[in-house]
């Protein structure tokens, strides 16, 4: 097997290395988090105690997920919404495609299950038109490029970088004061809430005994894009699915402080149903100031091989916090170019699922195994033994960097790595 797979990945390493930009944005977003989960920590002793409960929940909920999302499924359609079942991308693409159709405006929400599917691209040539409204992700669009962390998907662009995009799409100067960027994107995208025909959102967990999605925000334009538009589309992952509402709300309790440093998110929206009324005579009508349609779209696309792997399941458990990323010393350097779709330690595992094991070949020689990620995970997820697993396997598949090779030769044949 030639280098080219290693070398390709090498030279983006060495790209983001010499990026001044990236590693300023990085350097100030990690300083930022940690003080701020530190000290969200602090102020909730009690979250010891939940976030092992939310480990069961965790453990439970997976070796169960195909008749958990039979469950949420039926909630869903017994409550007048429509739930889908999407095995690959592919798959969920053509769903999609059914449910958007062409020349539409369509607002979305966070989502990294929409980039692992490649979905805007797939929107995009049926002539739709798509807005993300997440701060982040509306930065990152306009740039063209792709998210770089999971709860922060423009962490690695400083605040002078975010006013040169801006000023270069309006046309006129946009200051480097964050709060003035902030009132830019408000601005901007406000009037597309209003005028969308559809609204695309993920959720962060999906209480199966009501059907019941929760999406968790900090700004707002979720709650935005999931009721302002006539049509609702939430697509997520099949391990999000946890049996009751009160395992839901122990998710919700555990997630903030760990994803952003706050003791609790701003907005919490719980959707079990389109927008409805029964104020007249009480017969329930559907479409009321909400959307007229919600359609519930859950994935697999790898995630049911995952369950199967003993070696690699536990990578289901993760809550998509992100905090481990930012206390990896390799993430801090090589940012989003440390994993393919999903990033750090445990988007190494994520993405050789969902995207294939050679999409992660070269990156995964970044990860030095070091233990911090699992150390301040709050499911304590043991991401360096599952990669140090993934890492054996591709290795029995050829990938192995010349120099790693004649390494391996060395100590085979002579007894030590310099073929001495």
């Amino acid at each position: 097997m030639s280098d080219e797979w290693f070398s390709s990945k090498r030279d983006e390493f060495m790209r983001w290395l010499y990026d001044e930009n990236r590693r300023r944005g990085l350097s100030r977003a990690v300083s930022s988090y940690t003080a701020a989960r530190d000290y969200a920590l602090a102020c909730l002793p009690h979250l010891e105690k939940t976030r092992k409960e939310v480990r069961k929940i965790k453990e439970s909920a997976i070796e169960q997920m195909d008749e958990l999302r039979r469950i949420a499924s039926e909630r869903i359609t017994e409550s007048h919404g429509n739930a889908y079942f999407a095995r690959d991308a592919e798959e969920a693409r053509k769903i999609f495609d059914e449910l958007v159709g062409s020349n539409k405006t369509v607002v979305k929400s966070k989502s990294l299950v929409t980039e692992e599917i490649h979905l805007n691209e797939a929107l995009e040539r049926k002539g739709n038109k798509i807005f993300e409204t997440d701060l982040g992700e509306f930065i990152i669009q306009i740039r063209g490029e792709k998210p770089t962390h999971i709860i922060n998907p423009s962490v690695h662009v400083p605040k002078e970088e975010v006013a040169r995009t801006f000023s270069k799409l309006v046309g006129r100067e946009v200051k480097p004061d964050i709060p003035e960027l902030v009132g830019f994107a408000r601005e901007y995208l406000r009037e597309k809430f209003c005028r969308a025909d559809i609204g695309i959102t993920g959720a962060n967990v999906v209480a199966a005994e009501t059907g019941t999605l929760f999406i968790i925000e900090n700004e707002g334009n979720a709650r935005f894009v999931s009721n302002a538009p006539p049509v609702h589309i939430c697509i997520t992952g099949i391990e999000k699915i946890v049996p009751t509402l009160e395992d839901a709300f122990k998710v919700v309790q555990v997630l903030p402080p760990y994803a952003t440093g706050v003791l609790m998110s701003a907005y919490v929206s719980m959707i079990t149903s389109p927008s409805r009324t029964a104020d007249i005579e009480k017969t329930l009508v559907y479409g009321a100031h909400g959307p007229k349609e919600l359609h519930v779209i859950f994935l697999d696309n790898g995630r049911s091989r995952m369950l199967r792997d003993p070696a690699m399941k536990e990578a289901l458990y993760c809550l998509r916090c992100g905090g481990c990323m930012y206390e990896c010393p390799v993430y801090r350097v090589l940012g989003g170019s440390f994993g393919h779709n999903y990033f750090g330690g445990i988007g190494i595992i994520w993405s050789a699922f969902t995207a294939g094991e050679e999409s992660v070949a070269a990156a995964i020689d970044a990860c030095t195994k070091c233990g911090r990620c699992k150390e301040v995970c709050p499911l304590e997820i043991d991401v360096p033994k599952m990669v140090e697993c993934l890492k054996s396997r591709l290795v029995e598949k050829g990938y192995l960097a010349s120099r790693h090779r004649e390494i391996k030769e060395n100590i085979l044949e002579k007894g030590n790595p310099f073929g001495e």
